[in-house]
């Protein structure tokens, strides 16, 4: 019997890219064990968005030189945002790691595999689609980017922008409705410019309407989009297609048009807020989440309080907030001093988590006392845990013996605060216990 291990830290493409990785190897005869000393196929998929996630992985890294030690039948592959397209100094750093595989490239190692167990495999796509998938999952429809922001590593990494064929992403919909999944996410660096790339002329909208009509489908969501990629055409369809949710995720970064232009983001801040007026008159009630730097080189406190003041304005439901720190081979670590101290990054960054804990609170205080609809994924310390088509997330108790996960439940919120909402069933009263803590993913990189 064979054995793999993944170790996953980053954005949602890379759970994404795990949960295909895994189905494939489980197909072809491979078990997943929980620790990566009782593997025969070890992968890490990594992460450098930070200066913090790349740590780890160098640290997770340098923790299974001792595998190669104990035998020399594990083979260690590492996969994601560390792997670029020259990979001479990784081999020569981590002489211990058998496979350097870009995040596009994944099949290489599912063709290794297949040889290890003595099996031909010509590997397609539905080998590819997560076997045991969570009832809320994600569909990688684009890979790469082609925007080359200044303090992104992504594009070098993940490579130039390419979108799977929509009938293939149908297909995928499909098997995994037929495994059980009742949400998608769609999700790309830059997901609006799905479809630019091939032929015809569709977008987008089009992909959504599309995988609106898979039957047992009945949500969808997609991430991360630009803000000049976020056409009327897209808004439509998210206010149109019954199965498309009312939330999007779309980053500022910035609310200073001198920091965005060093950021070589291609749009004024204006332009930003005329996006979002639309969005709310497209979709009433829509949730907004954002991506949010601060402390980028050469930022003043003026410029920081530009972005103080779109938060204020904008009054965003949720806000992914990191503090600038450069990474190495990026336009702005060849170009543009890190002038900014870190003590005062780090300031910036608390002035921004405080704020918007506070927005936060009051944009879920309406909702106490509202019944809405949850989609359960999970059962945590003696509750159910879902999310709301708006992607709040809920904890609710239910005095009854039937398994929720997968369930469309209403449920009446009983207590709000800036992280999620509590409630119970229609009916049944509310007790005050333990909150459970949100687990959150670090938005998908590039845009």
């Amino acid at each position: 019997m064979s054995n793999y291990y993944i170790w996953t830290i980053g954005c949602q493409m890379n759970v994404a890219d795990s949960q295909r990785l895994g189905s494939a190897l489980e197909q072809l005869g491979y078990d997943r064990v929980a620790t990566a000393e009782d593997a025969d196929i070890v992968i890490l998929n990594s992460c450098v968005v930070r200066q913090g996630a790349e740590d780890k992985v160098v640290a997770r890294l340098d923790s299974l030189k001792g595998l190669k030690g104990a035998t020399n039948d594990v083979t260690i592959a590492l996969t994601g945002c560390m792997v670029g397209p020259q990979v001479e100094h990784l081999k020569d750093r981590f002489s211990h790691v058998d496979f350097f595989i870009r995040p596009q490239e994944i099949t290489a190692l599912v063709e290794f595999a297949a040889d290890r167990q003595g099996l031909a495999c010509d590997v397609d796509q539905m080998l590819l689609v997560a076997s045991r998938p969570q009832v809320s999952t994600f569909i990688p429809v684009i890979q790469g980017c082609d925007e080359f922001c200044t303090y992104c590593i992504v594009p070098y990494r993940r490579g130039r922008e390419s979108s799977r064929p929509l009938n293939e992403i149908v297909g995928e919909t499909e098997e995994l409705v037929d495994r059980g999944v009742v949400e998608v996410t769609l999700l790309g660096q830059i997901v609006d410019k799905y479809g630019h790339d091939l032929p015809g002329d569709f977008d987008l909208a089009d992909l959504l309407s599309a995988v609106n009509d898979v039957q047992g489908i009945e949500r969808i969501r997609f991430l991360t989009s630009h803000p000049r990629d976020m056409s009327d055409r897209i808004l439509r369809a998210v206010a149109d297609l019954p199965k498309v949710v009312e939330h999007l995720n779309v980053p500022f970064q910035s609310g200073d048009d001198g920091v965005l232009e060093r950021m070589r983001r291609p749009y004024a801040i204006t332009e930003y807020f005329d996006l979002i007026e639309r969005a709310r008159t497209y979709v009433p009630g829509v949730a907004l989440a954002t991506d949010v730097i601060v402390g980028f080189c050469g930022e003043t406190e003026e410029e920081f309080q530009r972005t103080v003041g779109v938060l204020e304005r904008v009054r965003f439901d949720t806000v992914h907030i990191a503090a600038y720190s450069t990474r190495s081979g990026t336009i702005a670590d060849r170009k543009i001093a890190d002038d900014v101290p870190p003590g005062v990054k780090l300031e910036r960054k608390n002035i921004v988590e405080s704020l918007q804990e506070r927005i936060a609170t009051e944009v879920n205080m309406p909702l106490l006392g509202n019944r809405v609809e949850v989609l359960v994924e999970r059962k945590v310390r003696g509750r159910w845990e879902g999310r709301t088509r708006t992607n709040k997330l809920v904890h609710f108790e239910d005095p009854g013996e039937a398994d929720r996960v997968g369930s469309l439940m209403e449920v009446d919120i009983a207590r709000t605060s800036p992280w999620s909402l509590t409630g119970t069933l229609p009916g049944y009263g509310y007790t005050e216990s333990e909150p459970t803590e949100a687990i959150t993913l670090v938005p998908v990189g590039g845009p």
